[in-house]
């Protein structure tokens, strides 16, 4: 298993990011965080070590630099966090130890509008999109663009939440699934719900990252 702590050159910034690939890997996860996270986010890095397990890569990123993360506003800018994405995106599919390997996305909280953002404009190339507990609604406009198929996980415990991934799921015109979790939370704190994320995006992505979007 190859474990890499890199710099991303982007237009405008340099940010850091831990790539790890399995040995036959079928393809790279990249996460992309809610607001106020950062690659170190322990609820995504245990996702990422149970997707490791499954000989798939993971990727995970700081969308914003120190400085910029400081001013609050920034967290909520899904335009920039996605553009960011997209950026890291482009430069993960020209890095010689994972341009071939077909690329999805796991968004959670905000990070989910900007991934789902992305995923619509990098159409069939991104071939998987999963959610935990996030805000697709933020993207709403970019739903129906979005070819990735696209698994919604939502705490049963989050009725707010719940209500604005319904909203979403009907918006988009991609393979789709929606799962809540019952007794959930936000942020899957309670006894082994986050395993149970994990399980359902191991399976979406199994099943969905080597396959032609339909």
């Amino acid at each position: 298993m190859e474990k890499l702590d890199l710099e991303i050159p982007l237009s405008s910034v340099t940010l850091k990011g831990d790539l790890v690939i399995p040995e036959n890997a079928i393809g790279i996860i990249v996460f992309s965080h809610g607001s106020g996270s950062s690659r170190f986010s322990s609820r995504n890095r245990m996702v990422a070590e149970l997707i490791q397990q499954q000989k798939i890569g993971t990727f995970l990123f700081d969308l914003l630099t120190e400085d910029e993360d400081r001013i609050y506003e920034n967290r909520f800018n899904i335009d920039l966090l996605a553009n960011r994405l997209i950026e890291t995106t482009l430069w993960l599919m020209g890095y010689k130890g994972a341009k071939n390997l077909p690329i999805g996305y796991f968004g959670a909280s905000t990070g989910a509008a900007s991934a789902l953002k992305a995923a619509a404009h990098f159409g069939k190339r991104i071939k998987a999109v999963v959610s935990r507990g996030g805000r697709p609604d933020l993207a709403i406009t970019e739903l129906p663009l979005v070819t990735a198929p696209t698994l919604l996980i939502v705490g049963g415990e989050d009725i707010p939440v719940i209500g604005m991934n319904k909203m979403a799921y009907d918006e988009l015109q991609s393979i789709k699934e929606m799962k809540i979790i019952p007794g959930a939370t936000h942020l899957f704190e309670e006894s082994e719900k986050l395993q149970e994320v994990a399980d359902l995006a191991i399976v979406w992505y199994k099943r969905h990252l080597t396959k032609e979007n339909e």
